[in-house]
């Protein structure tokens, strides 16, 4: 059967990726910091799907992490049909005033993880009939946001390695996706840091992490390059396209910036 390797899977959209990829009958390489909370997921989707899950607890932050974590893949299985990286969290305060070891932590998850871990295991995915790679990244990445300023830049970045790949892999068996969400009913706001005033506001707009595991898994199956859950969302990032970027810019310091203390 074919296996999709989860990474981020502990845990918000990666853990409803995880069951949404276990309902459609794929058997999961299951992989985040936390073991207790993998362990859990393991078990309920043998329980409730039948499918099997295999589970690496590790620092995926860690240097080498991608390495070790696409060779234990390639242990478990030579099916690996779906790659998704998950695996990421934001930091929000001004760039001079964020400890500048914490920033490098981030960048490290959230773009060189799923470069390297992708360079790793494209060869494999290219072996299968047929093989998906979906990038979770944000509506942040189409536009900078002040406060957010390297979170909305790492998200750019996963946003145009996808296109640049997918355009690279057109005439292979791979498809590549991104998804980009806004906000979301995670924990992302309380590991970013941000102010209960500020939570409180992205609470009303939030959608369901189940609600957009469906729509990533739905569009990726289906091939398409890109996907922004919610009809508001989507408007959203199309105005960045035809909004001058100072005013954007300026709307978003406006939203972030007034919260810091």
């Amino acid at each position: 059967m074919p296996h999709a390797l989860i990474t981020g899977a502990s845990r918000g959209i990666g853990r409803a990726i995880a069951l949404e990829l276990a309902r459609r009958g794929y058997n999961l390489l299951l992989a985040a910091r936390s073991a207790d909370q993998l362990e859990a997921l393991a078990a309920e989707v043998k329980q409730q799907h039948g499918v099997e899950a295999q589970v690496l607890a590790a620092d995926l932050a860690a240097p080498g992490a991608a390495a070790r974590l696409a060779e234990w893949a390639n242990v478990q299985t030579t099916e690996l049909a779906v790659l998704v990286n998950t695996a990421g969290y934001g930091l929000w305060g001004r760039f001079e005033e964020l400890p500048l070891a914490q920033q490098q932590n981030m960048l490290q998850l959230n773009m060189l993880l799923p470069t390297e871990l992708t360079h790793h295991l494209v060869a494999q995915l290219r072996r299968q009939p047929k093989a998906y790679i979906l990038n979770v990244a944000s509506t942040a990445a189409y536009q900078a946001v002040p406060t957010l300023t390297l979170y909305a830049a790492s998200k750019a970045f996963l946003l145009t390695f996808s296109r640049g790949l997918r355009y690279e892999l057109r005439d292979s068996p791979v498809s590549v996706t991104c998804l980009s969400p806004g906000a979301t009913t995670t924990d992302f706001a309380d590991r970013a840091g941000m102010s209960a005033g500020l939570q409180e506001k992205a609470a009303k707009l939030s959608m369901t992490p189940a609600e957009v595991a469906r729509a990533g898994v739905e569009a990726m199956l289906a091939g398409e390059a890109e996907v922004i859950p919610g009809a508001l969302n989507r408007i959203s990032a199309k105005l960045t396209s035809f909004v001058p970027k100072a005013m954007t810019e300026k709307i978003a310091a406006g939203i972030y910036e007034k919260h810091l203390k």
